[in-house]
């Protein structure tokens, strides 16, 4: 019994350049060339997908969600420390 789950193949066509590019990137980080596109694949769908992540919201939830981001801050210790602080790139 297999200790890895199951795969299935991909099969792509691709310039020899390419894939030359792929390889070198994937022998400096020490993976195979499908390891390396996998990963890189992965990552790529998943930031696809959360670029794109919908909240659907009743009319009266969308509303107060609005008013917040409206509304002015609430005044606190912290805020005032944080507004009243240089900035790293402000100090001498």
């Amino acid at each position: 019994m297999s200790t890895y789950p199951a795969r299935e193949p991909l099969n792509i066509r691709i310039q020899p350049e390419l894939r030359s590019l792929i390889d070198r990137a994937a022998e400096l980080t020490g993976k195979t060339r499908t390891d390396f596109v996998l990963d890189a694949s992965r990552r790529a769908a998943e930031e696809a997908l959360l670029d794109r992540t919908l909240f659907a919201v009743g009319e009266e939830a969308y509303g107060e969600f609005l008013a917040r981001l409206d509304a002015p801050p609430c005044p606190s210790d912290r805020l005032r420390r944080t507004m009243t602080t240089p900035a790293p790139w402000d100090t001498e």
